[in-house]
């Protein structure tokens, strides 16, 4: 069986998510990949907008949401990879 995701496993998985689809995701995008509950992705998101690691906005042409990874949220990944690098060349 496998151990649940941390908190910060999850803000990883979700800023990660976000980067990997170019810096920008539709919610509904997001919600299949980092594999919460619609409950959980709102406040996680929440907590992010608030420590401004993403931003949200209206496409011009759609006017679908969207979600913006932050220069602050890159940085978050930067040092977090490394973090989690570094404790599993440890086997931690």
């Amino acid at each position: 069986m496998t151990e649940r995701r941390n908190k910060l496993d999850i803000i990883f998985d979700i800023l990660n998510s976000i980067q990997n689809k170019r810096g920008s995701i539709k919610p509904t995008h997001l919600l299949y990949k980092s594999n919460l509950s619609h409950d959980g992705m709102k406040r996680y998101l929440g907590e992010l907008k608030v420590s401004e690691m993403v931003s949200e906005s209206e496409d011009a042409k759609s006017g679908k949401k969207m979600i913006h990874l932050t220069d602050k949220g890159y940085k978050f990944l930067e040092e977090y990879s490394k973090v989690k690098n570094f404790t599993e060349s440890f086997g931690l």
